[in-house]
């Protein structure tokens, strides 16, 4: 429902609340889990308000679109989409209505507690980390690299999930440790599959992938793909129109809140004021410009 704000469907829901993230909720549904994906933004740890209108239909349309792609690679735990069939649990029309278009109906998997990230360009975090040390999660780079500059192949750089806190980066050996030889190989096999399935595909739509992350389960015992996909939550997407080196690039996600946090005075250590409305509406329009260029684009 475009310019409606969801907060959040526990109102709306006839069933348990399993978790509630920054963004998605999950519910219980008996043989599967119900995941509704709300407007609300984080920075730095924080809900921040108002949501961002549509900002959840985004993300949950630009999974779906991956999700499909990327099918016939590797499965995931989509059952359906489809809220018409959850008039059990969601009664009222009008709630139906807000939240169409904003859920997965997904398969109770065994999730794997380790993040799975691509870079395919040396930024962000992992450019802070090759400025001090010339490693990137305990790897060795090549010297000379430039902020922003694409490396020659993709990387894996995986962080151990916490549910409480930040994820912690890790090395592939400790990764080893953690969920064994065979299952770290096979992860890091399927996430540099995926991103450059995704890179060449977004590349075509004048959009550089820059990094992204992944979460896998198992399920029946077969390993999938859970959560969400290449969403501008889960990625770094550059406008190639706007890829240079040595610079601070504005990628296409909630650039707009950080920028206006950064310049607010605010101490990232306490409730952060309201958004204004121009970031809201700025932040939400980058959410939507995404998803047009993506899959409304004929490329």
């Amino acid at each position: 429902m475009a310019g409606k704000i969801l907060d959040s469907a526990v109102e709306l829901v006839k069933a348990p609340l399993v978790h509630k993230g920054k963004v998605r909720e999950l519910y219980d549904l008996g043989e599967n889990f119900l995941i509704v994906v709300t407007d609300r933004i984080s920075a730095f740890d924080y809900i921040l308000k108002p949501g961002v209108p549509d900002k959840g239909y985004v993300l949950n349309a630009l999974s779906k679109y991956w999700f499909d792609i990327t099918s016939g690679y590797m499965k995931n735990h989509i059952v359906h989409t489809d809220v018409e069939l959850l008039q059990d649990i969601i009664p009222d029309a009008a709630a139906r209505e807000l939240l169409k278009e904003r859920i997965i109906v997904a398969k109770k998997a065994e999730r794997i507690s380790i993040e799975c990230v691509v870079r395919g360009y040396i930024t962000g975090n992992g450019w802070r980390q090759y400025e001090k040390t010339g490693e990137i999660n305990g790897r060795k780079l090549p010297e000379g690299l430039r902020k922003n500059q694409r490396l020659q192949d993709p990387i894996f750089t995986p962080a151990a999930k916490n549910d409480v806190g930040h994820d912690e980066d890790i090395s592939n050996e400790q990764m080893i440790e953690l969920v064994g030889e065979e299952l770290t190989y096979a992860l890091q096999e399927r996430s540099i599959m995926l991103y450059t399935l995704a890179h060449s595909i977004c590349e075509r739509k004048g959009i550089i992938l820059a990094d992204t992350k992944f979460e896998f389960g198992f399920y029946a015992g077969e390993l999938i793909i859970i959560d969400e996909i290449f969403t501008p939550d889960s990625s770094r997407y550059w406008s190639e129109d706007k890829y240079a080196l040595d610079i601070e690039i504005d990628s296409m996600d909630k650039e707009p809140v950080r920028t206006y946090l950064a310049s607010s005075g605010w101490d990232k250590n306490s409730e952060p004021d309201e958004l204004p409305a121009s970031v809201v509406e700025e932040t939400s329009n980058r959410y939507k410009e995404i998803l047009h260029r993506l899959v409304d684009s004929k490329n």
